[in-house]
């Protein structure tokens, strides 16, 4: 059912001019609950997700494949989901994220640049320098096969 749910909406964003900038993140089924994570590049609002939601129901209110009593969640990703897409990267520009690789190195620092194969972020990194320890900026060059989560940190 979710590739099901994933294909029908990506024909509705091919389909529908408002939402040719959009794209699916992530479906979740759980017995009777579905949730489903849509993204755009020019941002998401709530008439979006909204006229997402009711193409949805007409589906599953019709075809009934969670029976006739289900609960429908349609939202943007939100910052606590890792990101998943190179387009996300990109859209998270500035923001700073907290990756971790495969090998469990953990990286914090601000997203500088996205490229097709990495990313780099500008960390701070603590080091001793004699007597003393330095904080000094650096840029770390990640590749995308490294990445085993990427998570956008809300600063406050």
């Amino acid at each position: 059912m979710v590739g099901k749910i994933t294909e029908m909406l990506e024909g509705f964003f091919a389909t529908e001019a408002e939402f040719g900038d959009c794209f699916v993140v992530d479906v979740v089924q759980t017995n009777t609950r579905l949730e489903v994570y849509v993204d755009c590049d020019s941002g998401m609002t709530f008439g979006k997700c909204q006229r997402i939601s009711r193409f949805l129901e007409a589906y599953l209110d019709e075809e009934q494949p969670l029976g006739d009593q289900y609960t429908l969640n349609v939202s943007s990703p939100g910052v606590d989901r890792p990101l998943k897409f190179f387009r996300q990267y990109v859209k998270n520009i500035g923001r700073t994220l907290e990756v971790t690789t495969h090998e469990g190195d953990q990286f914090k620092g601000q997203l500088k640049t996205v490229e097709e194969a990495f990313v780099v972020l500008e960390t701070k990194v603590r080091r001793q320098e004699g007597k003393r320890k330095v904080t000094a900026v650096e840029d770390v060059e990640i590749a995308f096969a490294a990445i085993k989560k990427s998570v956008v940190k809300i600063s406050f």
